[in-house]
């Protein structure tokens, strides 16, 4: 069982990929936006980040970019969880540190193997 947190704003995003994560037996933590997702991932050390990317203050991709030139949270995966789904926010995603990018609405058993890639 990993413990995985959570980066969106929406509250039915958070309620169905949590409702995924835990049919997959991960534990969930969520976050609301991009600075308490840095200061969740600060202070819970998941063993891994879904990642929204449009968010009000800072976005995914700052969020991202942040935690992956961070000491101390530099070594847990983000997997990029959005709507975004041309090939240059992908490749903007990958740039700023994320290790996956899915797009929105995700397929439960797709985000589970993903993260289970991750999690090796």
């Amino acid at each position: 069982m990993a413990k995985i947190l959570i980066v969106d704003d929406s509250p039915t995003e958070l309620h169905v990929l949590t409702k995924i994560l835990r049919q997959g037996g991960h534990e969930a933590l969520t976050a609301s936006d991009g600075e308490s997702g840095i200061a969740a991932a600060q202070t819970q050390a998941p063993d891994a980040i879904l990642m929204d990317v449009v968010m009000p203050g800072i976005n995914g991709f700052q969020a991202t970019r942040k935690l992956s030139r961070d000491p101390k949270t530099q070594h847990i995966p983000v997997l990029m969880v959005t709507t975004k789904d041309q090939e240059t926010d992908r490749e903007w995603g990958m740039r700023q540190g994320a290790k996956g990018y899915l797009v929105k609405p995700v397929d439960g058993r797709e985000l589970l193997q993903k993260l289970g890639e991750l999690l090796r």
